[in-house]
């Protein structure tokens, strides 16, 4: 029993020991004191002015200091220090941001760049003021609250009386202890307007504006709460062929970190950039060089998918109001700040006119005084009292206009007054004021009784004084999403081993498939009637006997697999026709019916759904009549991969040749053109512009005279000065009429575009040359519109039929002038009528409509042929099953 204690004893001496530090009061008391410290103090702005508690320093600071002139920002900062408990760092770079928002800071010196990232120069080289604006708006020591300053020596403001939404105007960023916040800035005068609309009690809407410019999506802004988004791009235009441009840049981020984020992006094989050049100055200028035969439209795409040239900001509305943290939108935001501009001015009106009803009553007290001469009734008086009350006793039969009782510091002040001024008082003078100080007087009582009005007139002086250069910066516009696999550079090459199964990019030795992304997926077939679509690897096994593998394309309904195939071992042979849009990455298909031993006789994967003809050879048995016949895909319904198929033959099939490549059997793909996002799209959003087929081209002329012809893609990008897109009609004439700079005369030309895919100008090339109007109508009518010559009547409108006027040339051809005189201005009017030849595509004629019925194989006189339905137990995420046509 002892050794066991002893065994014991000596365990525990050998085990480690345990200490419990219990820390709920430290927590408590500390903890939650820091935080409460932090996000009071420190992180977040004050909805009353909205200011941070440095930023609220550093302006009552500024005001101490203020006599017109700059001071040394390392003085400023050294004098906000007796109010801030905070190093000078801190400070200081708190001022720098307040001064690059450029509203309440006049600068002077180097305070960095907010395009480029450069810092500001030191504190000790720059210099400062309170702007006109900051003097106006946030300042009036007779209604601010005080405080004592954290060591007791100074009184600082608790808020500063501001009469503008300032915290939407410059914007504001915190992270405290268990929570963050998270403005993003607002127009100037969209603030403006917002309140005046506020006041009106209309409805407004606020929307970002970023001093960087930039486009932005505000879609999803949510009004600033949690949960909102913004998307934010560069604007990325095309200089040349093989040079991008970009000239503004997305709020938060830089040029460096613009340039740093598309190289990496090179790096990586994402996107192909030749040169990048920065020539930022007081704009931003990024020059990007594109290799030869890139396409710049597709570059564009890239850069806004892989590169910082877009980025999502989260907006997080967060404010102190009553010392605690509040949730809440801008648009309560502002109405806030608004009515509290109201009270402000309210309380700023009663001070007004407490102070000229006491200088009412103190001039009309003294026009009293002097006039009645009471000041000769002190005269024998020889105590203060006395004094007092003699004057007392002299005002009294006057007073009784008065608005108030006479005090006792009313009578001292009357005792002040100088025996010079006695003696040079002038009555009318003296009434005259008294008259003034009334009519100030009844202005004050109006504005107070109509102080919504005041309010409003208030803030359209604003506007008026300080709304010069501040107009909207950033574009408002929806995003297209962009899909990265359809802009990706192809970055490596995608090999296969068929007998073994193997797809990958490390399978140099293999047979070459094509160029992929590392982000693409791709789509597998194998003899077995076997489909899967996986992720690009370096290595991947799919199954042997691979008969066709390519780039996966998501939702494609144009790319239509034609298969013939075997069901079972003995089993009799189907056709079929199916899109794949949709998959579950890394599942295996079955394409057959299921059973053991089937195989693919025939396949293939048809870019714009070409439909084949092919023979059918069967195999020597029995008394089998006819051994070949030609069978055509276009007689088969396009359907769902799970769809069985059509009966070929319940004979063994010895092979199935290719005899004819086929048309496409699919409906011309419709486009439509989204004005809002300026995009091409096939969802039919926007502007029908037609129906178009492989060899169709669009027809594209700007402003600038220039005109091309370029193959339809969603990808495109368009210049602003863009006035015609239509579908290209090669034999249908251009009408133009422009202003050649070097003659000074209007010359009119028609003529056919010669050249497909090729960007020419078909105005002159000097400086002041200008397309006027420019019509693709077959019989174009145009007025011209004199201009009066002095001493001379105007000369009636002329109507002109282009198509008479001239006849076809060519597209260099300087044309006809059209006149002589001067001319005001050039209307295009409606065209004369004209029905064209319309011609007949054979594309039209083989078009699979969903009303078709699947047509019987007319040489196949042996077999039946039946139409199957799709498997009803196929999971929910196929491509929809069961549609036979995909436009």
């Amino acid at each position: 029993m002892t050794e066991d204690r002893n065994d014991d004893l000596t365990n525990n001496q050998n085990e480690p020991q345990e200490t419990i530090t219990r820390v709920t009061g430290m927590y408590k008391d500390w903890f939650l004191d820091y935080a409460s410290y932090v996000i009071l103090e420190r992180a977040v702005p004050a909805i009353e002015d909205g200011f941070k508690p440095v930023q609220r320093r550093i302006m009552h600071s500024m005001k101490d200091l203020d006599d017109g002139r700059y001071n040394k920002v390392a003085n400023i900062v050294g004098h906000t220090m007796q109010y801030h408990p905070h190093g000078d760092a801190s400070i200081a770079d708190a001022m720098v941001q307040i001064g690059q928002k450029d509203l309440l800071i006049d600068t002077q010196g180097n305070w960095g760049n907010i395009l480029t990232g450069d810092r500001a120069a030191a504190s000790r080289y720059i210099e400062a003021r309170i702007s006109k604006f900051g003097l106006d708006v946030v300042f009036n020591p007779k209604i601010t609250e005080w405080q004592a300053s954290y060591d007791g020596r100074r009184k600082e403001p608790v808020n500063l009386p501001v009469m503008f939404p300032l915290l939407l105007a410059q914007g504001g960023e915190g992270i405290a202890v268990g929570l963050s916040t998270k403005i993003l800035p607002h127009n100037f005068i969209e603030l403006i307007d917002a309140s005046v609309k506020h006041l009106q009690g209309k409805r407004f809407t606020l929307l970002p504006d970023f001093p960087t410019a930039g486009i932005a999506d505000f879609s999803n802004y949510n009004d600033g709460l949690r949960g909102g988004k913004v998307r934010v791009r560069s604007k990325i235009s095309q200089l040349d062929k093989n040079t991008l441009v970009i000239t503004e840049l997305p709020f938060g981020t830089t040029t460096s970190s613009l340039i740093d984020s598309i190289l990496k992006a090179n790096e990586k094989g994402k996107i192909k950039v030749k040169k990048i050049e920065d020539n930022t100055a007081a704009e931003v200028e990024i020059l990007v060089h594109l290799p030869s035969g890139l396409s710049p439209d597709k570059t564009i795409d890239a850069l806004y998918a892989f590169t910082s040239c877009e980025s999502s900001i989260s907006p997080l509305g967060c404010v102190i109001e009553d010392n605690k943290p509040l949730f809440i939108g801008v648009s309560e935001m502002l109405r806030r700040s608004t009515d509290n501009t109201v009270q402000l001015l309210k309380q700023e009106l009663e001070i007004k006119l407490g102070e000229f009803e006491e200088q009412w009553h103190f001039a009309s007290l003294e026009r009293i005084f002097i006039e009645n001469r009471i000041y000769r009734d002190i005269e024998e008086e020889e105590t203060w009292d006395g004094v007092i009350s003699a004057i007392d006793k002299g005002l009294k039969p006057h007073i009784k206009h008065l608005k108030r009782a006479i005090t006792t510091d009313d009578i001292t002040r009357l005792t002040e007054i100088r025996i010079k001024r006695i003696s040079k008082f002038d009555i009318d003078k003296a009434q005259q004021k008294i008259d003034a100080l009334e009519e100030q007087i009844a202005e004050v009582k109006h504005h107070l009784e109509h102080l919504i009005d005041y309010a409003i007139a208030y803030f359209t002086r604003l506007k008026k004084e300080y709304g010069e250069g501040r107009e909207r910066k950033t574009e408002i516009r929806i995003f297209d999403d962009v899909d990265a696999t359809k802009v990706i550079i192809r970055n490596t090459k995608l090999y296969v081993n068929r007998e073994e199964g193997f797809v990958g990019t490390s399978l140099r030795r293999d047979e070459y498939v094509g160029d992929c992304s590392d982000i693409d997926d791709i789509i597998v077939f194998t003899k077995a009637g076997k489909m899967m679509v996986t992720k690009v690897d370096s290595k991947t096994f799919i199954g042997k006997d691979i008969i066709h593998v390519a780039v996966f394309k998501k939702k494609d309904k144009r790319t239509i697999y034609n298969m013939i195939y075997k069901d079972g071992s003995k089993g009799p042979s189907y056709i079929k026709r199916f899109a794949v849009t949709s998959v579950t990455r890394d599942r295996e298909y079955d394409l057959t019916n299921g059973n053991k031993g089937s195989v693919c006789l025939y396949f293939s994967a048809n870019p714009n759904g070409e439909a084949e003809v092919v023979s059918i050879n069967l195999r020597q048995a029995g008394s089998i009549k006819k051994l070949k016949w030609d069978l055509d895909f276009s007689d088969i319904l396009i359907k769902g991969r799970a769809s069985k198929g059509n009966l070929v033959t319940k004979y063994p099939i010895k092979r199935v040749e290719l005899k004819e490549k086929g048309v496409s059997t699919l409906k011309p793909r419709k486009i439509w053109f989204d004005d809002t996002v300026q995009r091409l799209n096939v969802d039919g959003r926007g502007e029908l512009i037609g129906e178009f087929r492989g060899e169709d081209k669009l027809l594209i002329i700007n402003q600038s005279g220039i005109v091309k012809t370029v193959t339809p893609e969603v990808t495109m990008h368009f210049d602003d000065d863009m006035i015609v897109m239509e579908k290209w009609e090669p034999k249908k004439p251009i009408s133009a009429v422009y202003y050649n700079g070097e003659k000074e005369l209007y010359y009119v030309k028609r003529f056919l575009i010669e050249q497909e895919g090729k960007e020419e100008s078909f105005i002159s090339e000097h400086p002041n040359s200008q397309l006027e109007i420019v019509s693709t109508d077959w019989k174009p009518m145009a007025e011209i519109v004199f201009a009066k010559e002095r001493g001379k009547d105007r000369k009636d409108n002329l109507e002109i039929n282009l198509e008479e006027f001239i006849d076809i040339k060519g597209l260099t051809a300087q044309g006809n002038q059209l006149t002589k005189e001067k001319v005001n201005q050039i209307n295009l009017l409606d065209p004369l009528p004209y029905e064209a030849n319309e011609a007949v595509h054979a594309d039209d004629l083989e078009v699979v409509d969903e009303q078709d019925v699947s047509k019987s194989n007319a040489n196949n006189q042996d077999q039946d042929s039946t139409v199957d339905k799709s498997n009803s137990n196929e999971d929910d995420d196929k491509d929809g099953e069961g549609q036979t046509t995909l436009f």
